[in-house]
Formats: C-alpha cells, sequence, structure tokens
C-alpha cells in the first residue's frame, strides 16, 4: 500500500497544476472586470459572459453571478473574494456528485464497463483504474473488449503486463460480447474482485454502437442480473464543449451510471466538467492529471473548486 497521506498531497499538486491553464483562462477573465477594486453593477453581464466562454456553462455562470451579486450588496468584491465565491458555487455544484468508485457486487467479480469515444484516454484509465483497486487490495482483470482496433488490444495487454492483471482478448474484430462474457466466466473461475471491460468508441454508426453495447451488457446479465455494476464514461477535457454531447449519446446507448474525466493537465477547459455536472447530475468518480499510474485518483469537489477558482490552499 502507498503512503496515502503523502500521496494525496503530491496528486492535489499534479491537479493544481494541471488545472493551471484553465484557472488561469478564468482569473484573466476575473481581473479584467474586477482588478483590486470593486464590481459594478454593469460588469456582472460581462462576467457573466466570460465565465460562460471559460466553459462553466450558462447556468453554473447565472449562478456564479447571482451569488456575486449578493455578496456585491454586503460589501466591495476584491478579486480573492471572487474567486472564493466562484470556488464556493462551483463545490456547491459538485460535491454531490464526488463518489469514488465502490467495489460492492456479491458474488464476484464486480464489473465495471468502459465507454468513450476513441481518444479520450479510455484504454489508460482502464489501466489507472486497476492500479487504484490493487492498491486497495483487490483482485483486478482486463477485458480487451475494444476488438475493432489491435492497438488498443496491444496497449491494454502492455498496461497488463506491468500491472500484473491478465488480460482476455482475442484476435481482431473478435465478438466483444462474446469476449466479455468469456472475461466474465474466467474471472469467476479464477476468483478476480473487478473486472475492467474495454469498449469500442465508434460514434460514426451509433445505431451499431448501441447494438453492440447492448449485447455486453445482456451477456454479463447471463451470468449476474446485476451487471455491470458500473458503466463509467471516459471524457478528454480538451474536447470542451463536445463532452457534453458526448455525455448526451453514451447515456443513451449504454446507460452510463458515471464519468471520469482525463487530460485535464492538457487544456484551459477544464470548466466543462462543471457544466457537465449540472447538466446531468452523473457521479464523478475520478480525475485524470498526467499519464503516470498515479495520475488518477478519486475525485475531490473542493479542491477541484479551489484549483480551478484559483484559491490558495
Amino acid at each position: 500500500m502507498i503512503d496515502q497521506v503523502t500521496e494525496k498531497g503530491g496528486f492535489l499538486a499534479r491537479m493544481r497544476a494541471g488545472l493551471e491553464r484553465s484557472s488561469r483562462k478564468l482569473g484573466e477573465t476575473l481581473t479584467l472586470f474586477v482588478g483590486g477594486g470593486k464590481i459594478e453593477a454593469e460588469d456582472l453581464e460581462q462576467i457573466e459572459e466570460a465565465l460562460i466562454a471559460a466553459d462553466l456553462g450558462p447556468v453554473v455562470s447565472a449562478r456564479i453571478v447571482d451569488q456575486l451579486r449578493e455578496a456585491r450588496v454586503i460589501g466591495e468584491l476584491t478579486l480573492a473574494r471572487v474567486r472564493d465565491v466562484v470556488a464556493n458555487e462551483i463545490a456547491a455544484i459538485l460535491r454531490p456528485l464526488a463518489r469514488p468508485l465502490e467495489i460492492t457486487a456479491f458474488p464476484r467479480p464486480h464489473v465495471i464497463l468502459v465507454v468513450g469515444v476513441n481518444g479520450t484516454g479510455k484504454t489508460t484509465t482502464i489501466a489507472k483504474l486497476g492500479h487504484l483497486f490493487q492498491e486497495e487490495d483487490y483482485d483486478v482483470m482486463f477485458a480487451a473488449g475494444d476488438t475493432f482496433r489491435a492497438a488498443a488490444v496491444e496497449q491494454l495487454k502492455i498496461w497488463g503486463q506491468r500491472l500484473s492483471v491478465p488480460v482476455i482478448s482475442g484476435p481482431e474484430g473478435t465478438d466483444a460480447a462474446g469476449l466479455a462474457y468469456q472475461a466474465m466466466t474466467e474471472a469467476k473461475a479464477s476468483g478476480r474482485d473487478v473486472l475492467l471491460v474495454d469498449t469500442a468508441g465508434r460514434l460514426q454508426n451509433k445505431a451499431g454502437l448501441m447494438d453492440e453495447l447492448a449485447k455486453i451488457r445482456r451477456v454479463l446479465a447471463k451470468q449476474d442480473p446485476s451487471a455491470p455494476h458500473d458503466t463509467i464514461l471516459v471524457l478528454d477535457a480538451t474536447t470542451g464543449q463536445n463532452a457534453l454531447s458526448q455525455i448526451e449519446i453514451f447515456r443513451e446507448v449504454a446507460g452510463v451510471t458515471g464519468l471520469v474525466m482525463t487530460k485535464l493537465d492538457g487544456t484551459a477547459r477544464g470548466g466543462v466538467l462543471v457544466a457537465a455536472a449540472e447538466r446531468f447530475r452523473l457521479p464523478i468518480h475520478a480525475l485524470g492529471v498526467g499519464e503516470r499510474l498515479g495520475d488518477l485518483r478519486p475525485f475531490d469537489a473542493d479542491a477541484f473548486a479551489r484549483a480551478l477558482a484559483g484559491v490558495n490552499g
């Protein structure tokens, strides 16, 4: 087991660094209107527009401006005070949705179906989740269900070797549902606690993707009516507002139960997670801020809100 205190401190620092571009973008916007002095009433509308431009979305931006309007009545709004208001409002939206993945299925395995468009970091996220579960002393198995991309299968095998996690795979073009069934059979037989199932992410043919994911869910349910126990959508923060349409589609085709957001270190569009939270109210399980195994950790709403708003400490 790792030193949880040291690791938490290290990850929070990496998360803050990862969100620095998003925070800087938001801070430049606020500084433009606040500076070191007082917000005037006519500035609030422009601040709202700027918050929307920072990918927070219209509903969240309106809520923040309402809070700024109330705070302005009480006294002078400095930049530090504005950042506090922004952080508090974002945290209030996110806090009820911060839910670490819990392994609860009995009998085992707990089956997690991982979905998302190609290029979001889905396969790497599976490896990082597997690493998280290993830290909690769970035995893990991977199923390489993105059978249309040989590269995805090979990538998962490499991660499996690094983590000493067995990977169930087949030749390119193998029926993904049949492979998922085989993986669950082997996970049961070998006493695995967690089975993480990779899936294809082709949106060009939505009907085909829907049929494939529905078939995977059916064959898993044949062995355990409650499986899959989680269906996790992996989102790439660099896509900004496109993440919202991905949630819409995958919620429809896959019955998504929760979110993981990756690549927060490569974008100024981290605010989209707040817009997604307000709109869809799906649990947020984890965030990724880098390429290392330890760069994905359970979601901390307060730490994220402070980092995004640029509040120190």
